[in-house]
């Protein structure tokens, strides 16, 4: 790696371990520094503690709290205020993706059409000219 080129950071929220094993592997492959968090207590400590990401993948179903829950709070916490923030989802209801686009996500992504390639993309997009989108109909 070129030493102008600077690694990005990425923080992945997942509640299965899995996929952010999958996840992780994913992005590490592509050259980023990354982050894991299981679930959205763990992905508060770490927050709080100081990790400093450039862009957030959000995937928590409750019972602690859920990816809006989460966001708002980032949010409302200044806690990685640069952050740009992609929330994945297997609800597919429109008016949840204008939730998490004014709640200051970047982008919505439904997960059970989208491969992890795709995220990356997603991801890419997000980070190199801040184009917003969401996936939902």
């Amino acid at each position: 790696m070129e030493s102008s080129q600077i690694s990005k950071k990425i923080f992945i929220v997942n509640d299965d371990k899995f996929l952010l094993d999958m996840y992780t592997f994913k992005f590490k492959e592509k050259g980023f520094e990354v982050t894991q968090a299981f679930g959205s207590v763990d992905a508060l400590r770490k927050l709080k503690g100081g990790i400093i990401p450039d862009v957030m993948l959000l995937d928590v179903v409750p019972p602690a709290m859920d990816s809006f829950e989460l966001l708002a709070l980032i949010k409302k916490e200044k806690l990685a205020p640069n952050a740009k923030a992609i929330v994945l989802s297997n609800l597919e209801q429109s008016f949840l993706a204008e939730k998490e686009l004014a709640l200051g996500a970047n982008g919505y992504v439904i997960k059970a059409s989208a491969n992890p390639s795709e995220v990356m993309e997603k991801v890419m997009t997000v980070l190199d000219d801040g184009e917003s989108f969401a996936e939902a109909d």
